[in-house]
């Protein structure tokens, strides 16, 4: 045996035991895990879409993991402040985030001294999406979109309001879009979280936002306190099809969006610890009550995917929305 092929052969015979000690570790998580109370943290205010989402989920969890389950509202700085919590935590898959891209990978790139950045946290589960739907205070005089347009184009002194959950928030952006798109001036009010923007909707403070289609947004304005003007999808949405697809419309294609809501983990979180936690979520989103509650406000469920396949999905999805950014030229601002 040549020295070259010696040392190949003690290479080879050191690594053996790094992979046996890897795959023995990584069953020592399986096994812990877990050890303790987990914390799914929302980083909004309680009473949005996202606390909906995380407390339908809660219980089922909770079941299957075999210990308790606690719902944390972290809200502000568009959802940086409690992405930010959450990652500082040990990464042992005790501490959770329902996350979506508007705080995973749009806040960091539009809000200055965001520390963080998407490819921080692994998508555990990505359980559901929606589509948005652009609603106006219900004094307004716009009953349809071409009305809306013409509106904001005329009242150029005074530009019409739409409200976000903040800066580089997907709400933010999808109004940019609109505005740019329509060449209408808009001026954007952003907030700490869908709650707030309801509640200054219904009181008249703002004049338009874009909405999830989900938890009680739907609600609101089936009981007249906003009013729905149309759906950012090609197709109006099966639950409510009255709404107009707004990217069917002319000039308007690349309206099309959805906001997708999972379960995200520090991305230094053991494989085996992500895996348990994919299953258990997996199994929750099946639970026929669970099912019932997200659908029946306006969720489409989407089918159970592997850590591997969540990984790629998460990569696509990182770089959608940065094209997305660079589109309409978004500048990072200092936090709200």
């Amino acid at each position: 045996m040549n020295a070259r092929i010696r040392i190949k052969a003690i290479v080879a015979g050191a690594a053996l035991p790094i992979v046996s000690m890897l795959a023995v570790g990584n069953a020592a998580h399986a096994q812990t895990f877990p050890s303790k109370q987990v914390s799914i943290v929302v980083p909004y205010p309680a009473g949005g879409p996202s606390d909906f989402f995380a407390r339908q989920l809660q219980p089922a969890a909770s079941q299957s993991l075999g210990v308790s389950m606690i719902v944390e509202n972290i809200g502000g700085g568009s959802g940086t402040i409690g992405v930010s919590r959450a990652l500082s935590a040990p990464a042992d898959g005790h501490t959770l985030i329902l996350g979506s891209p508007m705080e995973l990978i749009l806040a960091p790139m539009a809000i200055q001294g965001v520390r963080y950045k998407a490819e921080d946290v692994k998508l555990v589960a990505h359980i559901g999406s929606t589509n948005t739907i652009l609603a106006v205070r219900n004094t307004l005089e716009a009953s349809n979109v071409p009305e809306l347009i013409a509106l904001a184009k005329n009242s150029a002194n005074r530009p019409l309001s739409y409200g976000s959950v903040g800066n580089g928030s997907l709400y933010h952006i999808i109004g940019e879009k609109f505005s740019q798109l329509t060449r209408a001036p808009l001026t954007h009010v952003p907030y700490r979280g869908i709650a707030p923007v309801l509640t200054d909707l219904m009181g008249g403070q703002i004049d338009m936002a874009f909405l999830p289609m989900a938890g009680s947004v739907m609600q609101m304005i089936n009981d007249g306190k906003i009013r729905g003007l149309a759906v950012t999808a090609k197709q109006p949405h099966p639950l409510f099809s009255s709404y107009p697809a707004l990217a069917a419309m002319p000039g308007m294609d690349a309206m099309q969006f959805d906001i997708w809501a999972g379960i995200q983990v520090h991305k230094d979180t053991p494989d085996a610890v992500v895996q348990r936690l994919n299953q258990a979520f997996y199994a929750a989103a099946r639970n026929p009550d669970v099912r019932k509650a997200l659908e029946s406000t306006g969720n489409y469920l989407t089918p159970a995917r592997s850590p591997a396949e969540l990984a790629t999905l998460y990569k696509q999805e990182i770089d959608r929305y940065r094209a997305i950014a660079k589109s309409i030229n978004l500048q990072a601002q200092a936090a709200q």
